[in-house]
This record gives C-alpha cells, sequence and structure tokens, in this order.
C-alpha cells in the first residue's frame, strides 16, 4: 500500500506544471518615448595624394593640422577629440593591361569627434571643411540621458501589459493574479547613422529618437 500511495503522489505531482501553465495569461506590452538628440559624434578627416608617400604624408599632414586646429577654435575640448583611422595605400593605374603601374600614394587621416552641444554641429562641420576636411563617414546623433529615458519606455509597457491582460481575463469572466515572469523582448537601437556628407553649409536636421521597450509578462489567474 505504502509503495501504491508513493507512485501515486509521485504522479500527482508531476501534472502540477502542466496545471499551472494553463491557469497563466501571458501578453505583450509596448511603449515607445520620442525624444530630441542633444549630442553627436562625427568621423571627419582628410584624404591626400601624393606622386610619393612622403609627399603625401606631408600635404595630409598640413592639411589635418589646419582641420584639427578649426575643430579646436570651435569650442571641441581635446578629450573629445580621437584619431579613428591613419592609412597609407599606394594607388595604380587600373586601365593598364599587364603589370600595375605605379601612379602614387593616398594618405588618409580621421577623427571622431564628440559635440556635446548639437546646436554647434552644422558650425563645427562648416569649419572643419573650410579648412580642408574632404572625408567624413558620417554622423550619429545621440541621446545623453538614453538610460533613464528607456526606464520610462519599460514602465509604460509594464503598464500596457497589465492593462490588456486585465481586459482578456476579465472578458473572458476571471479576476487577474501576481505576476509570474517578466521578460524583456526589445528595446531601442543604436544610434541612428546619417549619410556622408559632401559639402559644406548643408542643413544638418537631427529629428527625433525613437526609445521602444517590448516586455512579455505571464499572470496567473487568481481562483
Amino acid at each position: 500500500m505504502r509503495i501504491l500511495l508513493s507512485v501515486f503522489v509521485a504522479a500527482a505531482l508531476a501534472t502540477l506544471p502542466a496545471q499551472a501553465a494553463e491557469r497563466l495569461v501571458t501578453v505583450t506590452g509596448e511603449a515607445t518615448v520620442s525624444v530630441a538628440p542633444d549630442s553627436a559624434v562625427i568621423r571627419i578627416g582628410v584624404s591626400s595624394l601624393g606622386k610619393t608617400a612622403r609627399e603625401a604624408s606631408d600635404a595630409n599632414a598640413k592639411k589635418m593640422t589646419a582641420v584639427l586646429a578649426a575643430i579646436k577654435e570651435s569650442g571641441i575640448a581635446e578629450r573629445d577629440v580621437q584619431t579613428s583611422r591613419l592609412s597609407l595605400q599606394p594607388q595604380y593605374d587600373p586601365s593598364k593591361a599587364g603589370p600595375a603601374r605605379l601612379l602614387g600614394f593616398q594618405v588618409t587621416n580621421q577623427v571622431t569627434v564628440k559635440i556635446r552641444d548639437i546646436d554647434k554641429l552644422a558650425a563645427i562641420l562648416d569649419h572643419a571643411i573650410g579648412a580642408g576636411a574632404n572625408e567624413m563617414s558620417g554622423i550619429e546623433f545621440v541621446v545623453s540621458e538614453q538610460s533613464k529615458l528607456l526606464d520610462q519606455a519599460r514602465d509604460e509597457a509594464i503598464a500596457d501589459a497589465q492593462r490588456k491582460a486585465k481586459l482578456y481575463v476579465q472578458a473572458a469572466g476571471g479576476k487577474l493574479g501576481k505576476v509570474v515572469s517578466i521578460t524583456e523582448e526589445g528595446a531601442s537601437g543604436p544610434p541612428r547613422p546619417v549619410a556622408q556628407l559632401r559639402a559644406a553649409s548643408v542643413p544638418v536636421a537631427p529629428g527625433e529618437r525613437e526609445l521602444r521597450a517590448v516586455v512579455s509578462v505571464s499572470y496567473e489567474l487568481a481562483q
């Protein structure tokens, strides 16, 4: 009898998880917070050609010195300027058949600049390009308080999930119980890149960034 009773209890306990799962309601909550970027990161520099590596390097160094001076004169601190690319590449004539003919060398020097006051972005670009910058790989608009704003979106996503769960359960004639699990399914992406700038005095429109939170929440159904 003891053996039979033990087997019966074990079998009953094994069915509890499936029964508990049947008394859950799982919903998805979403929320989006729109905010204007307050800072930016640009990658800008100088590309120079020369018949020799030394000629190309000297020409590049002269122009890059002027560009860095223009950036600093615009109010950018040294800690916000960092070299991100420096390369020397031989240039060959692609139209000639047979052995490649060396035409010269290309030197590229690029810096990453953090602009903490986005209102100065257009002026800084104009100064840098006016000083000789001829290469730019893009702009990223940044939200400084992104973590706090995402937390706000998460709060609103949880509230959205609770609203939906109550609606479904009440429509089915039940009562909503306690939260069993919360899973964050999605969040805001990386800073939005902007295409390469090709000329000075081009208007820059940072627009707004959307910070999005998505959560999946499971609730028990109350007895």
